[in-house]
């Protein structure tokens, strides 16, 4: 039956378990909740959206590769048969840790244990210029977004009679070289070389550029160098023009200028340069570290408080092997969102806690069709086994089986026609 202690407090069933609020469900917050199916927790899910995304992908959504129901998944589908977990659509206002109580736009709950497993947001290092006139890549609407003004621009530059302007319409910019950049520059030059030619028959492809600019001296600089070099020789390959040691200091939406005093020109700046915790209102500012993350204990658990925990990329774990904390992926998400369902149930016994240990299972990028790097313990190596291996690894983790199938046949009818899915513009981007 449903209940509400008073009429500003959400509704959900009387219970007499104890009462975890999870805010947020990216991967940690699924990772812990699925441990803790039917478990003696009453668990509330509170999300503004209803529906986990694969975020992983979502340059492909960008690209017209994939749609993005491929990578959604509904989360009250997601936890059909969970008798103790409960979905509420909500945006989390602020955080009351002393009368434990959160506030949201549909009302309070109070809970005994908090976690906070919100996520990050695009970093733009205060470039408010860059901020304004560039797309950020970090949920299914702005992937939708970046889909919208490639396909809009090249739509404009087929009618324009200015050559310099139809230049700046063809040319994309894609900043930072981790693995989403990199993924980004090459699944846009995979388009310029076979759909370009399909769709835009009057627009000469030579005129179309894509930049990739990294800050650093190399790509993918979590990975081994074997697979920073490999992942330069391809896209080069590609045609894509990489720009190392270059730093972005501005961008009015069509200018890009650089610390090396590079001024390019594009229409369309996509920025995977980096990301920042999502830190909800009302944690104290002594818990918050670099990268807005919030500064937690070897238990994911806040430093002063007994029942509030932070997973996931939101999460800072400070060590002597991770001095900036974890890196912020999905697997230490996932690893971390197990280690604490696990210590809510020792707690629950009266028991001892574990500490979260990270075991890196490897890293994988890919760079277009048959091209991939990967890093695997000791094996580092490049091309199309890494390809298979990357695609593989992906295809299992999205969820739904019904979503597994729909991209695996996306990706077979990509592969063996070169051409990608139907370029819609749904809904026109500004």
């Amino acid at each position: 039956m449903q209940a509400c202690r008073t009429e500003n407090e959400i509704c959900l069933p009387d219970s007499d378990l104890p009462r975890v609020v999870v805010i947020g469900g990216g991967f940690a917050g699924i990772s812990l909740i699925k441990q803790l199916k039917n478990k003696p927790f009453q668990v509330v899910v509170l999300d503004k959206n209803n529906f986990h995304q694969f975020q992983p992908l979502l340059y492909q959504i960008a690209t017209s590769g994939i749609e993005p129901g491929n990578i959604a998944f509904p989360l009250r589908k997601m936890f059909k048969g969970y008798s103790n977990v409960y979905y509420r659509m909500a945006s989390v206002n602020e955080i009351q840790s002393e009368s434990n109580t959160v506030l949201t736009d549909i009302g309070t709950i109070e809970f005994d244990y908090l976690i906070i497993a919100t996520g990050s947001d695009t970093n733009f290092f205060g470039l408010k210029d860059v901020q304004k006139h560039a797309l950020g890549m970090k949920s299914i609407q702005e992937a939708l977004d970046i889909r919208s003004i490639i396909l809009q621009n090249l739509e404009k530059s087929v009618v324009t009679c200015d050559d310099v302007e139809r230049d700046a319409l063809t040319n994309f910019a894609v900043i930072g070289g981790g693995p989403a950049g990199v993924e980004t520059a090459g699944a846009i030059a995979e388009f310029k070389k076979y759909i370009l030619p399909r769709d835009y028959p009057e627009l000469d492809a030579s005129i179309m550029s894509v930049y990739l600019i990294e800050a650093d001296d190399e790509l993918l600089k979590s990975m081994s160098s074997k697979s920073s070099e490999n992942s330069l020789k391809f896209l080069n390959k590609m045609g894509v023009d990489v720009r190392l040691n270059n730093m972005v200091k501005s961008y009015d939406g069509l200018n890009i200028k650089t610390n090396k005093g590079a001024l390019l020109q594009a229409r369309t700046m996509i920025w995977t340069a980096g990301v920042k915790g999502n830190v909800p209102t009302g944690i104290k500012k002594q818990n918050i570290t670099n990268g807005n993350r919030i500064l937690v204990d070897d238990y994911c658990r806040l430093k002063g408080y007994e029942n509030i925990y932070a997973i996931g990329d939101i999460a800072a774990i400070l060590s002597e092997n991770y001095p900036n904390g974890h890196p912020m992926v999905a697997q230490v998400a996932i690893q971390q969102g197990k280690n604490l369902s696990s210590n809510l149930l020792l707690q629950l016994k009266g028991r001892g806690m574990s500490e979260f240990k990270y075991k890196n299972k490897g890293s994988l990028a890919t760079i277009g069709k048959r091209r991939a790097v990967a890093d695997i313990g000791r094996l580092k190596f490049g091309g199309y086994t890494a390809w298979l291996l990357w695609s593989f690894v992906h295809l299992i983790s999205i969820s739904g089986f019904k979503n597994k199938i729909l991209v695996a046949m996306n990706w077979a009818w990509s592969y063996f026609t070169y051409d990608k899915g139907n370029r819609l513009i749904i809904r026109k981007f500004k």
